[in-house]
């Protein structure tokens, strides 16, 4: 029986490819025996069970890049996980290693290479973090989401397979079900507002700007995803009680539905969502998040800007400058077009499938 190791997590951006590796994995090899492993009291100990796997966790956090106490405890932690995810390897003796990113892939992956266990790398993002760069040369292949990575990796170890997505996502809904589903006026366009689970600030300053400053209706309506934090605040608002064209949600659980409902997306530059809007091939205004690390989302919407697949804003403009933007673009059908066009060309809607069979071949040459 195969065995494989899936390592990683930190947020649903790696929990939910890495659940769809495995499924795809199972797919090729039914009776497959499949371990996770993430970081103690992170999402991913909830979510990979929920999914049905097992899941194991070690004492790991990110290193913080301002001066904190947290940081006292990191070597600890480090060398902590280490011996953990030795121990956890020589007793699941698996026959390969996946990391897809976050706190417990770099330790995973450290133990995988001095054990000589074929391991991969999903990488999401344009531009990799420290972890994956200093094990790009170790490990037997990278996986990733966008041309150009020979910047940072071996070569001969890249594969463009692009980043796993939920599958409902793959399959395009009902358009007229998508409408009544969030009771839309099948009249307007929709203009999908996306700030990820948490909501994003900005984003939603910015629509409560347009809001405020609105003279007369346009003709397009709002389906908004506020996040939990921010939609009381929000729902209460006057100027939005009792609006029409305004459909507010803490969280859209029928995404696949909001994607068909929408003819313009706008929304942060994280990898999955990107992977997910280019597999939509509706046109987007991305607006990355200034606060990640490496400022990767700039990264990503710059990749897709570059082929004119997507419209970018910088965080800083977006308050006073993205509805200026969502007017011109609504209102221009061949910009749509074209964008629409551009971003279908970058989406790898087979991408678990290809990553989880480079990982049985990297098993079969071990073999």
């Amino acid at each position: 029986m195969t065995r494989i190791i899936i390592s990683g997590g930190g947020t649903g951006g790696h929990i939910f490819p890495a659940i769809a590796i495995a499924n795809a994995l199972k797919a090729i090899e039914p009776d497959i025996e499949i371990l996770f492993i993430g970081a103690k009291g992170r999402m991913e100990m909830e979510k990979v069970p929920a999914a049905g796997f097992k899941i194991q966790g070690l004492w790991i956090s990110g290193f913080q890049r301002r001066v904190t106490l947290k940081n006292l405890s990191f070597p600890f932690k480090v060398i902590s996980s280490l011996i953990m995810a030795d121990r956890i390897l020589a007793k699941f003796k698996p026959d390969a290693v996946i990391g897809v990113g976050g706190y417990a892939s770099g330790p995973t992956l450290r133990i995988a290479v001095r054990r000589k266990i074929p391991a991969l790398i999903q990488e999401q993002n344009s531009y990799p973090g420290i972890t994956n760069k200093l094990l790009g040369g170790k490990v037997d292949k990278i996986c990733v989401a966008y041309e150009g990575m020979e910047r940072f990796f071996p070569a001969g170890k890249i594969i463009l397979t692009g980043n796993p997505v939920r599958q409902d996502i793959i399959t395009p809904g009902n358009k007229t079900e998508a409408l009544e589903h969030f009771q839309l006026n099948k009249e307007k366009k929709v203009v999908l507002i996306i700030g990820g689970s948490l909501g994003a600030g900005t984003i939603n300053k910015s629509v409560l700007h347009y809001l405020y400053h609105q003279d007369e209706q346009d003709n397009f309506q709002l389906l908004w995803q506020t996040g939990k934090y921010h939609y009381n605040l929000i729902k209460s608002n006057q100027k939005i009680l009792n609006r029409e064209d305004v459909h507010i949600h803490p969280f859209i659980d029928r995404m696949d539905l909001a994607y068909t409902a929408a003819d313009i997306i706008v929304s942060r530059a994280g990898a999955i969502a990107i992977s997910e809007l280019c597999i939509i091939g509706k046109p987007v205004i991305l607006i990355p998040s200034p606060n990640v690390a490496e400022d990767h989302q700039t990264k990503n919407a710059e990749a897709l800007k570059r082929k004119s697949a997507a419209l970018m804003l910088k965080d800083q403009d977006a308050v006073e400058k993205l509805f200026g933007l969502v007017k011109s673009l609504a209102a221009d059908n061949g910009l749509q077009n074209d964008l629409s066009k551009h971003i279908k060309t970058m989406a790898f809607p087979e991408s678990a499938s290809v990553i989880a069979e480079e990982t049985m071949k990297l098993i079969r040459k071990k073999e």
